[in-house]
Order: structure tokens, then sequence, then C-alpha cells
């Protein structure tokens, strides 16, 4: 398989990585440059509520990332109602940053499990005007369904709670979910290690989105060259296609022709 040929598409936009990483957490800014970098994402996650876009002469992590290098994906965070997500979703687009975002309509504090009656009357609106809208959402297959039927450019259910790093907790879930859409379908949240990235990628999902996996890593640059890494092994895997699963063991070395 050629990496080259093997892009993650996305609304017609192609792109040669599959791991995209967000933004906050890093313990500096120059970490944060130095960690994108080091991951080869080419999608860059950034919370409007958490970067001052109305005083560019203020520092700002967006004088950290290279527009003409990486794709901006304005996210909601922060957001627990639909009226909230689009009014975010609006200013981003007003600011210049992009209509390419990560729609998060929370339902409460303490879990940040996604509220799909809010995310699914946002993405409505918010498709309506013309935005590419990638939805984070919790494991449901129905809800994905009905996510792409309203027109949105991708689905991205989570792994397990924001922040948790417990990985893929429901694997069938996501299995199903990639048998019914016909969309890119993105593991978002949960993610705490490399091989919580493979199992994603080896499961069939277009792409990985993380954060805090990490940000919040004891060397955040080793683990991004780490989650890099296990993203292309993950796909390269799926796409070769793994042997069966037995309950019995079955020689590698057949006896045919030896002497006994």
């Amino acid at each position: 398989m050629s990496g080259e040929k093997d892009k993650m598409i996305i609304a017609g936009r192609e792109f040669s990585s599959r791991l995209m990483v967000g933004t906050g957490k890093y313990a500096t800014f120059e970490q944060m440059a130095k960690a994108i970098e080091v991951s080869g994402a080419e999608i860059i996650t950034v919370a409007v509520r958490r970067i001052n876009i109305s005083d560019r002469n203020k520092e700002s992590l967006l004088d950290y990332i290279d527009p003409g290098k990486y794709t901006l994906l304005p996210n909601t965070a922060g957001c627990y109602t639909a009226d909230d997500a689009v009014r975010t979703c609006r200013l981003a687009r007003e600011a210049g940053l992009s209509d390419f975002v990560k729609l998060e309509v929370l339902g409460d504090e303490k879990t940040l499990f996604p509220d799909n009656e809010e995310l699914l009357k946002a993405a409505k609106i918010l498709v309506a005007e013309d935005f590419t809208v990638l939805p984070y959402t919790s494991d449901d297959v129905i809800m994905c369904k009905k996510l792409e039927d309203i027109g949105c450019a991708a689905v991205m259910p989570l792994g397990a709670p924001i922040g948790s790093g417990l990985g893929i907790r429901n694997p069938y879930n996501i299995r199903i979910i990639l048998e019914t859409v016909n969309l890119p379908v993105i593991v978002d949240a949960g993610v705490g290690s490399a091989s919580d990235a493979a199992i994603a990628m080896e499961l069939g999902c277009d792409g990985v989105l993380m954060n805090t996996a990490i940000a919040g890593a004891g060397d955040p640059i080793a683990m991004a060259e780490a989650m890099k890494l296990a993203v292309i092994a993950g796909r390269l895997s799926y796409k070769a296609g793994r042997i069966p699963r037995r309950l019995y063991a079955n020689a590698s070395t057949t006896l045919e022709g030896m002497f006994l």
C-alpha cells in the first residue's frame, strides 16, 4: 500500500496525516508548536473560547501555528447549548479562522459527555450556513447516522470520556458505526497511549483526534512521535488485513514433506 495514495478525505479535502491534534494543556506555546510539528498532523484544533482573536497585539497560540502549513479546525469546547455553539462557530468564521469546524455541545461539566439533542440542533443550523461540520458525539450508531443524514462532513465518536486516557472502551459500537455511515469516522477523546491510537486505526477508522494524550504525557514531544507512528502502523495493519482469530494453535510451519 502506498501512503502517498492513501489519503484521508474530508469534504473533498485531502490530508496525508490521519492524526489530528489539539493545542490545549501544554506547558508552553513553544512546546505545543514542537509537538505539533513532530506529530506530522495537518489538522489542528483550536478552542475558540481559549484564544485571543480580538486583540492580535497580545500573544496567542495562533502566533505559533503556520496557517499555510496547517488546517485550523476551530472547536466549540466549553459550549453547553446549541445556541452557544452556533454563535462560537460564527465568531470563528468572522475572525477568519475557518468554516471547517469541530462541533462540541457538552451535557455536563463532570462527564463532558456530548448532549446529542443539542448537538443535532446546532449541526443542522451550521450545515445550512455552509459550515463544514465535524461533530463530536457519543459512540451512538443512530446519532451518527442522523448526523450523516443532515449533511455533516464526518462523525467523531468518543473512544472514552474527554481526557480520561481509558482508550477505546466499546470497539464494537465503533465497528457498527463504520459499517453504518458513509462518512469519515474519526475517534475523538479518550486515547491515552500509542496502542489506543493503533487500535482505533485497526478497527478501520479514518483518523484519530487527541490532545491530552500528547500534551499531558511525561514527554509530550516523544509522545507526539509515538502517536504519529501508531496511527501509521494501525492504518497499515488495517489495510494489510489481520489473520483470523482461532481458539486453537495453527502451526506456522507445515508438516508436509517433512521426514518423520
